[in-house]
């Protein structure tokens, strides 16, 4: 489907500008408890940087943003202490237009405690859920470590920031050239000793990415945990059935491999958010993708899903924001629905 194509955002509003408030994080109070979920995670038996790994194993620290649903990661490599952040969450209250940075400090605070030193911070798609931190974490990292580590993203970003720069009027030279690593499909990459891969994902969006580090693929909003089954696909160059032959691209890796997860969305029947399950038991236990699903089953059951869907909370925001790879304009637009009413 081309990028042009846009089913679910609309154009043909007027367009009203909202100012932004940005809170100093020196005057930010800490986090307050619970508002994160935690957790420090491996593929090898413990996270300690002097235990004996192998190279391929990395330590994967797991943090839960439950605003918007969103998992972010640190994946280090124990033996150099070199370390990539993936998908970090900027605060921003709709309600009063304010950015603040708690969830991202946190993830600050982690690097410190744990004597990391960021080399990437990667963005596997252009968020519209939620305002990303790439930027705010590289112009903080750039004054703590020695080393700017570049914000990295899928090649196709560029068709991405053409049609929300022109939708939202964003001048070419506010996005252009944001994201210092641009990956293609398969390229290599390295976080100190460990090898990463880039995976060209498309579907839910035309530039997204996974990244397999080790035996683990951080998948972003391809597909979620296996009671959820996968992103909607109705975003401007997304389309259902190339979501459903990526899916099966990572339901095609060795069934030990870990999918970590871009969301999730616990319920009553799983109150407990869930960051990673295995290949093998996507296959079995996926709602939308198991092996039984064929593709023209899921291509009309996605479309029919995505259909009823209301646009993200956030959309606007976080699109206008992100095409920048996180850097927050003072305004922002704000399309308003005339329900064809015109006077």
């Amino acid at each position: 489907m081309a990028v042009s194509d846009n089913r679910t955002i609309r154009t043909n509003h007027a367009a009203a500008t909202m100012p932004l408030q940005r809170l100093d994080h020196r005057h930010l109070s800490a986090p307050k408890p619970g508002r994160l979920s935690l957790s420090t995670q491996a593929t090898s038996p413990s996270t300690d940087k002097t235990a004996s790994k192998p190279p391929d194993k990395p330590a994967i620290h797991s943090i839960y943003e439950p605003k918007t649903g969103t998992w972010q990661y640190i994946v280090a490599d124990p033996s150099t202490s070199a370390a990539a952040i993936i998908d970090p969450v900027l605060d921003y209250d709709p309600a009063t237009h304010e950015i603040s940075t708690n969830t991202a400090d946190a993830l600050l605070t982690l690097i410190k405690k744990e004597g990391y030193t960021v080399v990437v911070i990667l963005e596997t798609h252009a968020h519209a859920d939620h305002l990303t931190a790439a930027s705010y974490l590289q112009a903080r990292l750039t004054q703590e470590q020695a080393q700017t580590p570049p914000i990295g993203i899928g090649a196709d970003i560029t068709k991405v920031q053409q049609v929300f720069g022109q939708k939202y009027g964003i001048p070419a030279d506010e996005y252009s050239g944001v994201f210092g690593r641009l990956f293609r499909d398969n390229e290599v990459f390295a976080i100190g000793s460990l090898s990463a891969v880039a995976i060209h994902l498309p579907g839910h969006t035309p530039d997204h990415m996974g990244y397999r580090i080790g035996d683990n693929v951080f998948a972003g909003d391809s597909i979620f945990h296996t009671d959820l089954g996968t992103a909607r696909t109705d975003f401007p160059g997304g389309d259902a059935a190339s979501l459903f032959r990526s899916a099966r691209r990572l339901l095609s890796l060795p069934e030990h491999v870990r999918i970590w997860v871009g969301h999730d969305y616990p319920s009553e029947m799983r109150a407990t958010p869930v960051s990673s399950v295995s290949v093998g038991e996507h296959r079995q236990e996926n709602k939308h993708v198991k092996l039984d699903v064929a593709e023209e089953e899921f291509v009309k059951m996605r479309n029919c899903r995505d259909e009823g869907l209301p646009p993200p909370k956030l959309i606007h925001p976080a699109l206008q924001v992100n095409v920048r790879a996180g850097k927050v304009p003072p305004m922002l637009k704000v399309p308003v629905e005339r329900n064809g009413v015109e006077w």
